[in-house]
């Protein structure tokens, strides 16, 4: 499943800025993350929703709400120029012209569009003794 992946590398990313320690931080936890999620990017929302909350877990992000922004595919067609939703499964051939030659404009975005700092501190994480 590869929303896990996604999660703990929206987790990392987040840690990071964390230690980084910009003014937005400064050792506080998150309480919200916003992703955009493009419907061509395959990504599973409620998997994702399931995987983030499990790769919070012990990190600045425990308890942090995931929400997700879904971005819709949108092509254009290179001959006439016109523009259409992909729609999914995706549609690449232009309704305008029959032309097979599109490019994407969007719907592949996976993006950490904001960070919510919450006010209160981020709980200190203990290593576990093994």
């Amino acid at each position: 499943m590869h929303e896990m992946s996604i999660a703990l590398a929206v987790v990392g990313q987040v840690e990071e800025a964390a230690r980084a320690g910009g003014p937005e931080a400064d050792g506080r936890a998150v309480e919200r993350v916003h992703l955009r999620v493009g419907e061509l990017a395959g990504v599973v929302p409620d998997s994702l929703h399931f995987c983030f909350s499990l790769a919070c877990e012990g990190t600045v992000l425990e308890g942090a709400e995931l929400r997700t922004e879904a971005v819709p595919g949108r092509a254009r067609c290179g001959p006439c120029g016109g523009e259409w939703d992909t729609g999914m499964p995706p549609r690449l051939g232009c309704p305008r012209c029959g032309g097979g030659a599109a490019e994407l404009l969007s719907g592949r975005e996976l993006q950490i569009a904001a960070v919510h700092w919450a006010d209160r501190p981020a709980r200190p994480t203990v290593p576990e003794e093994g």
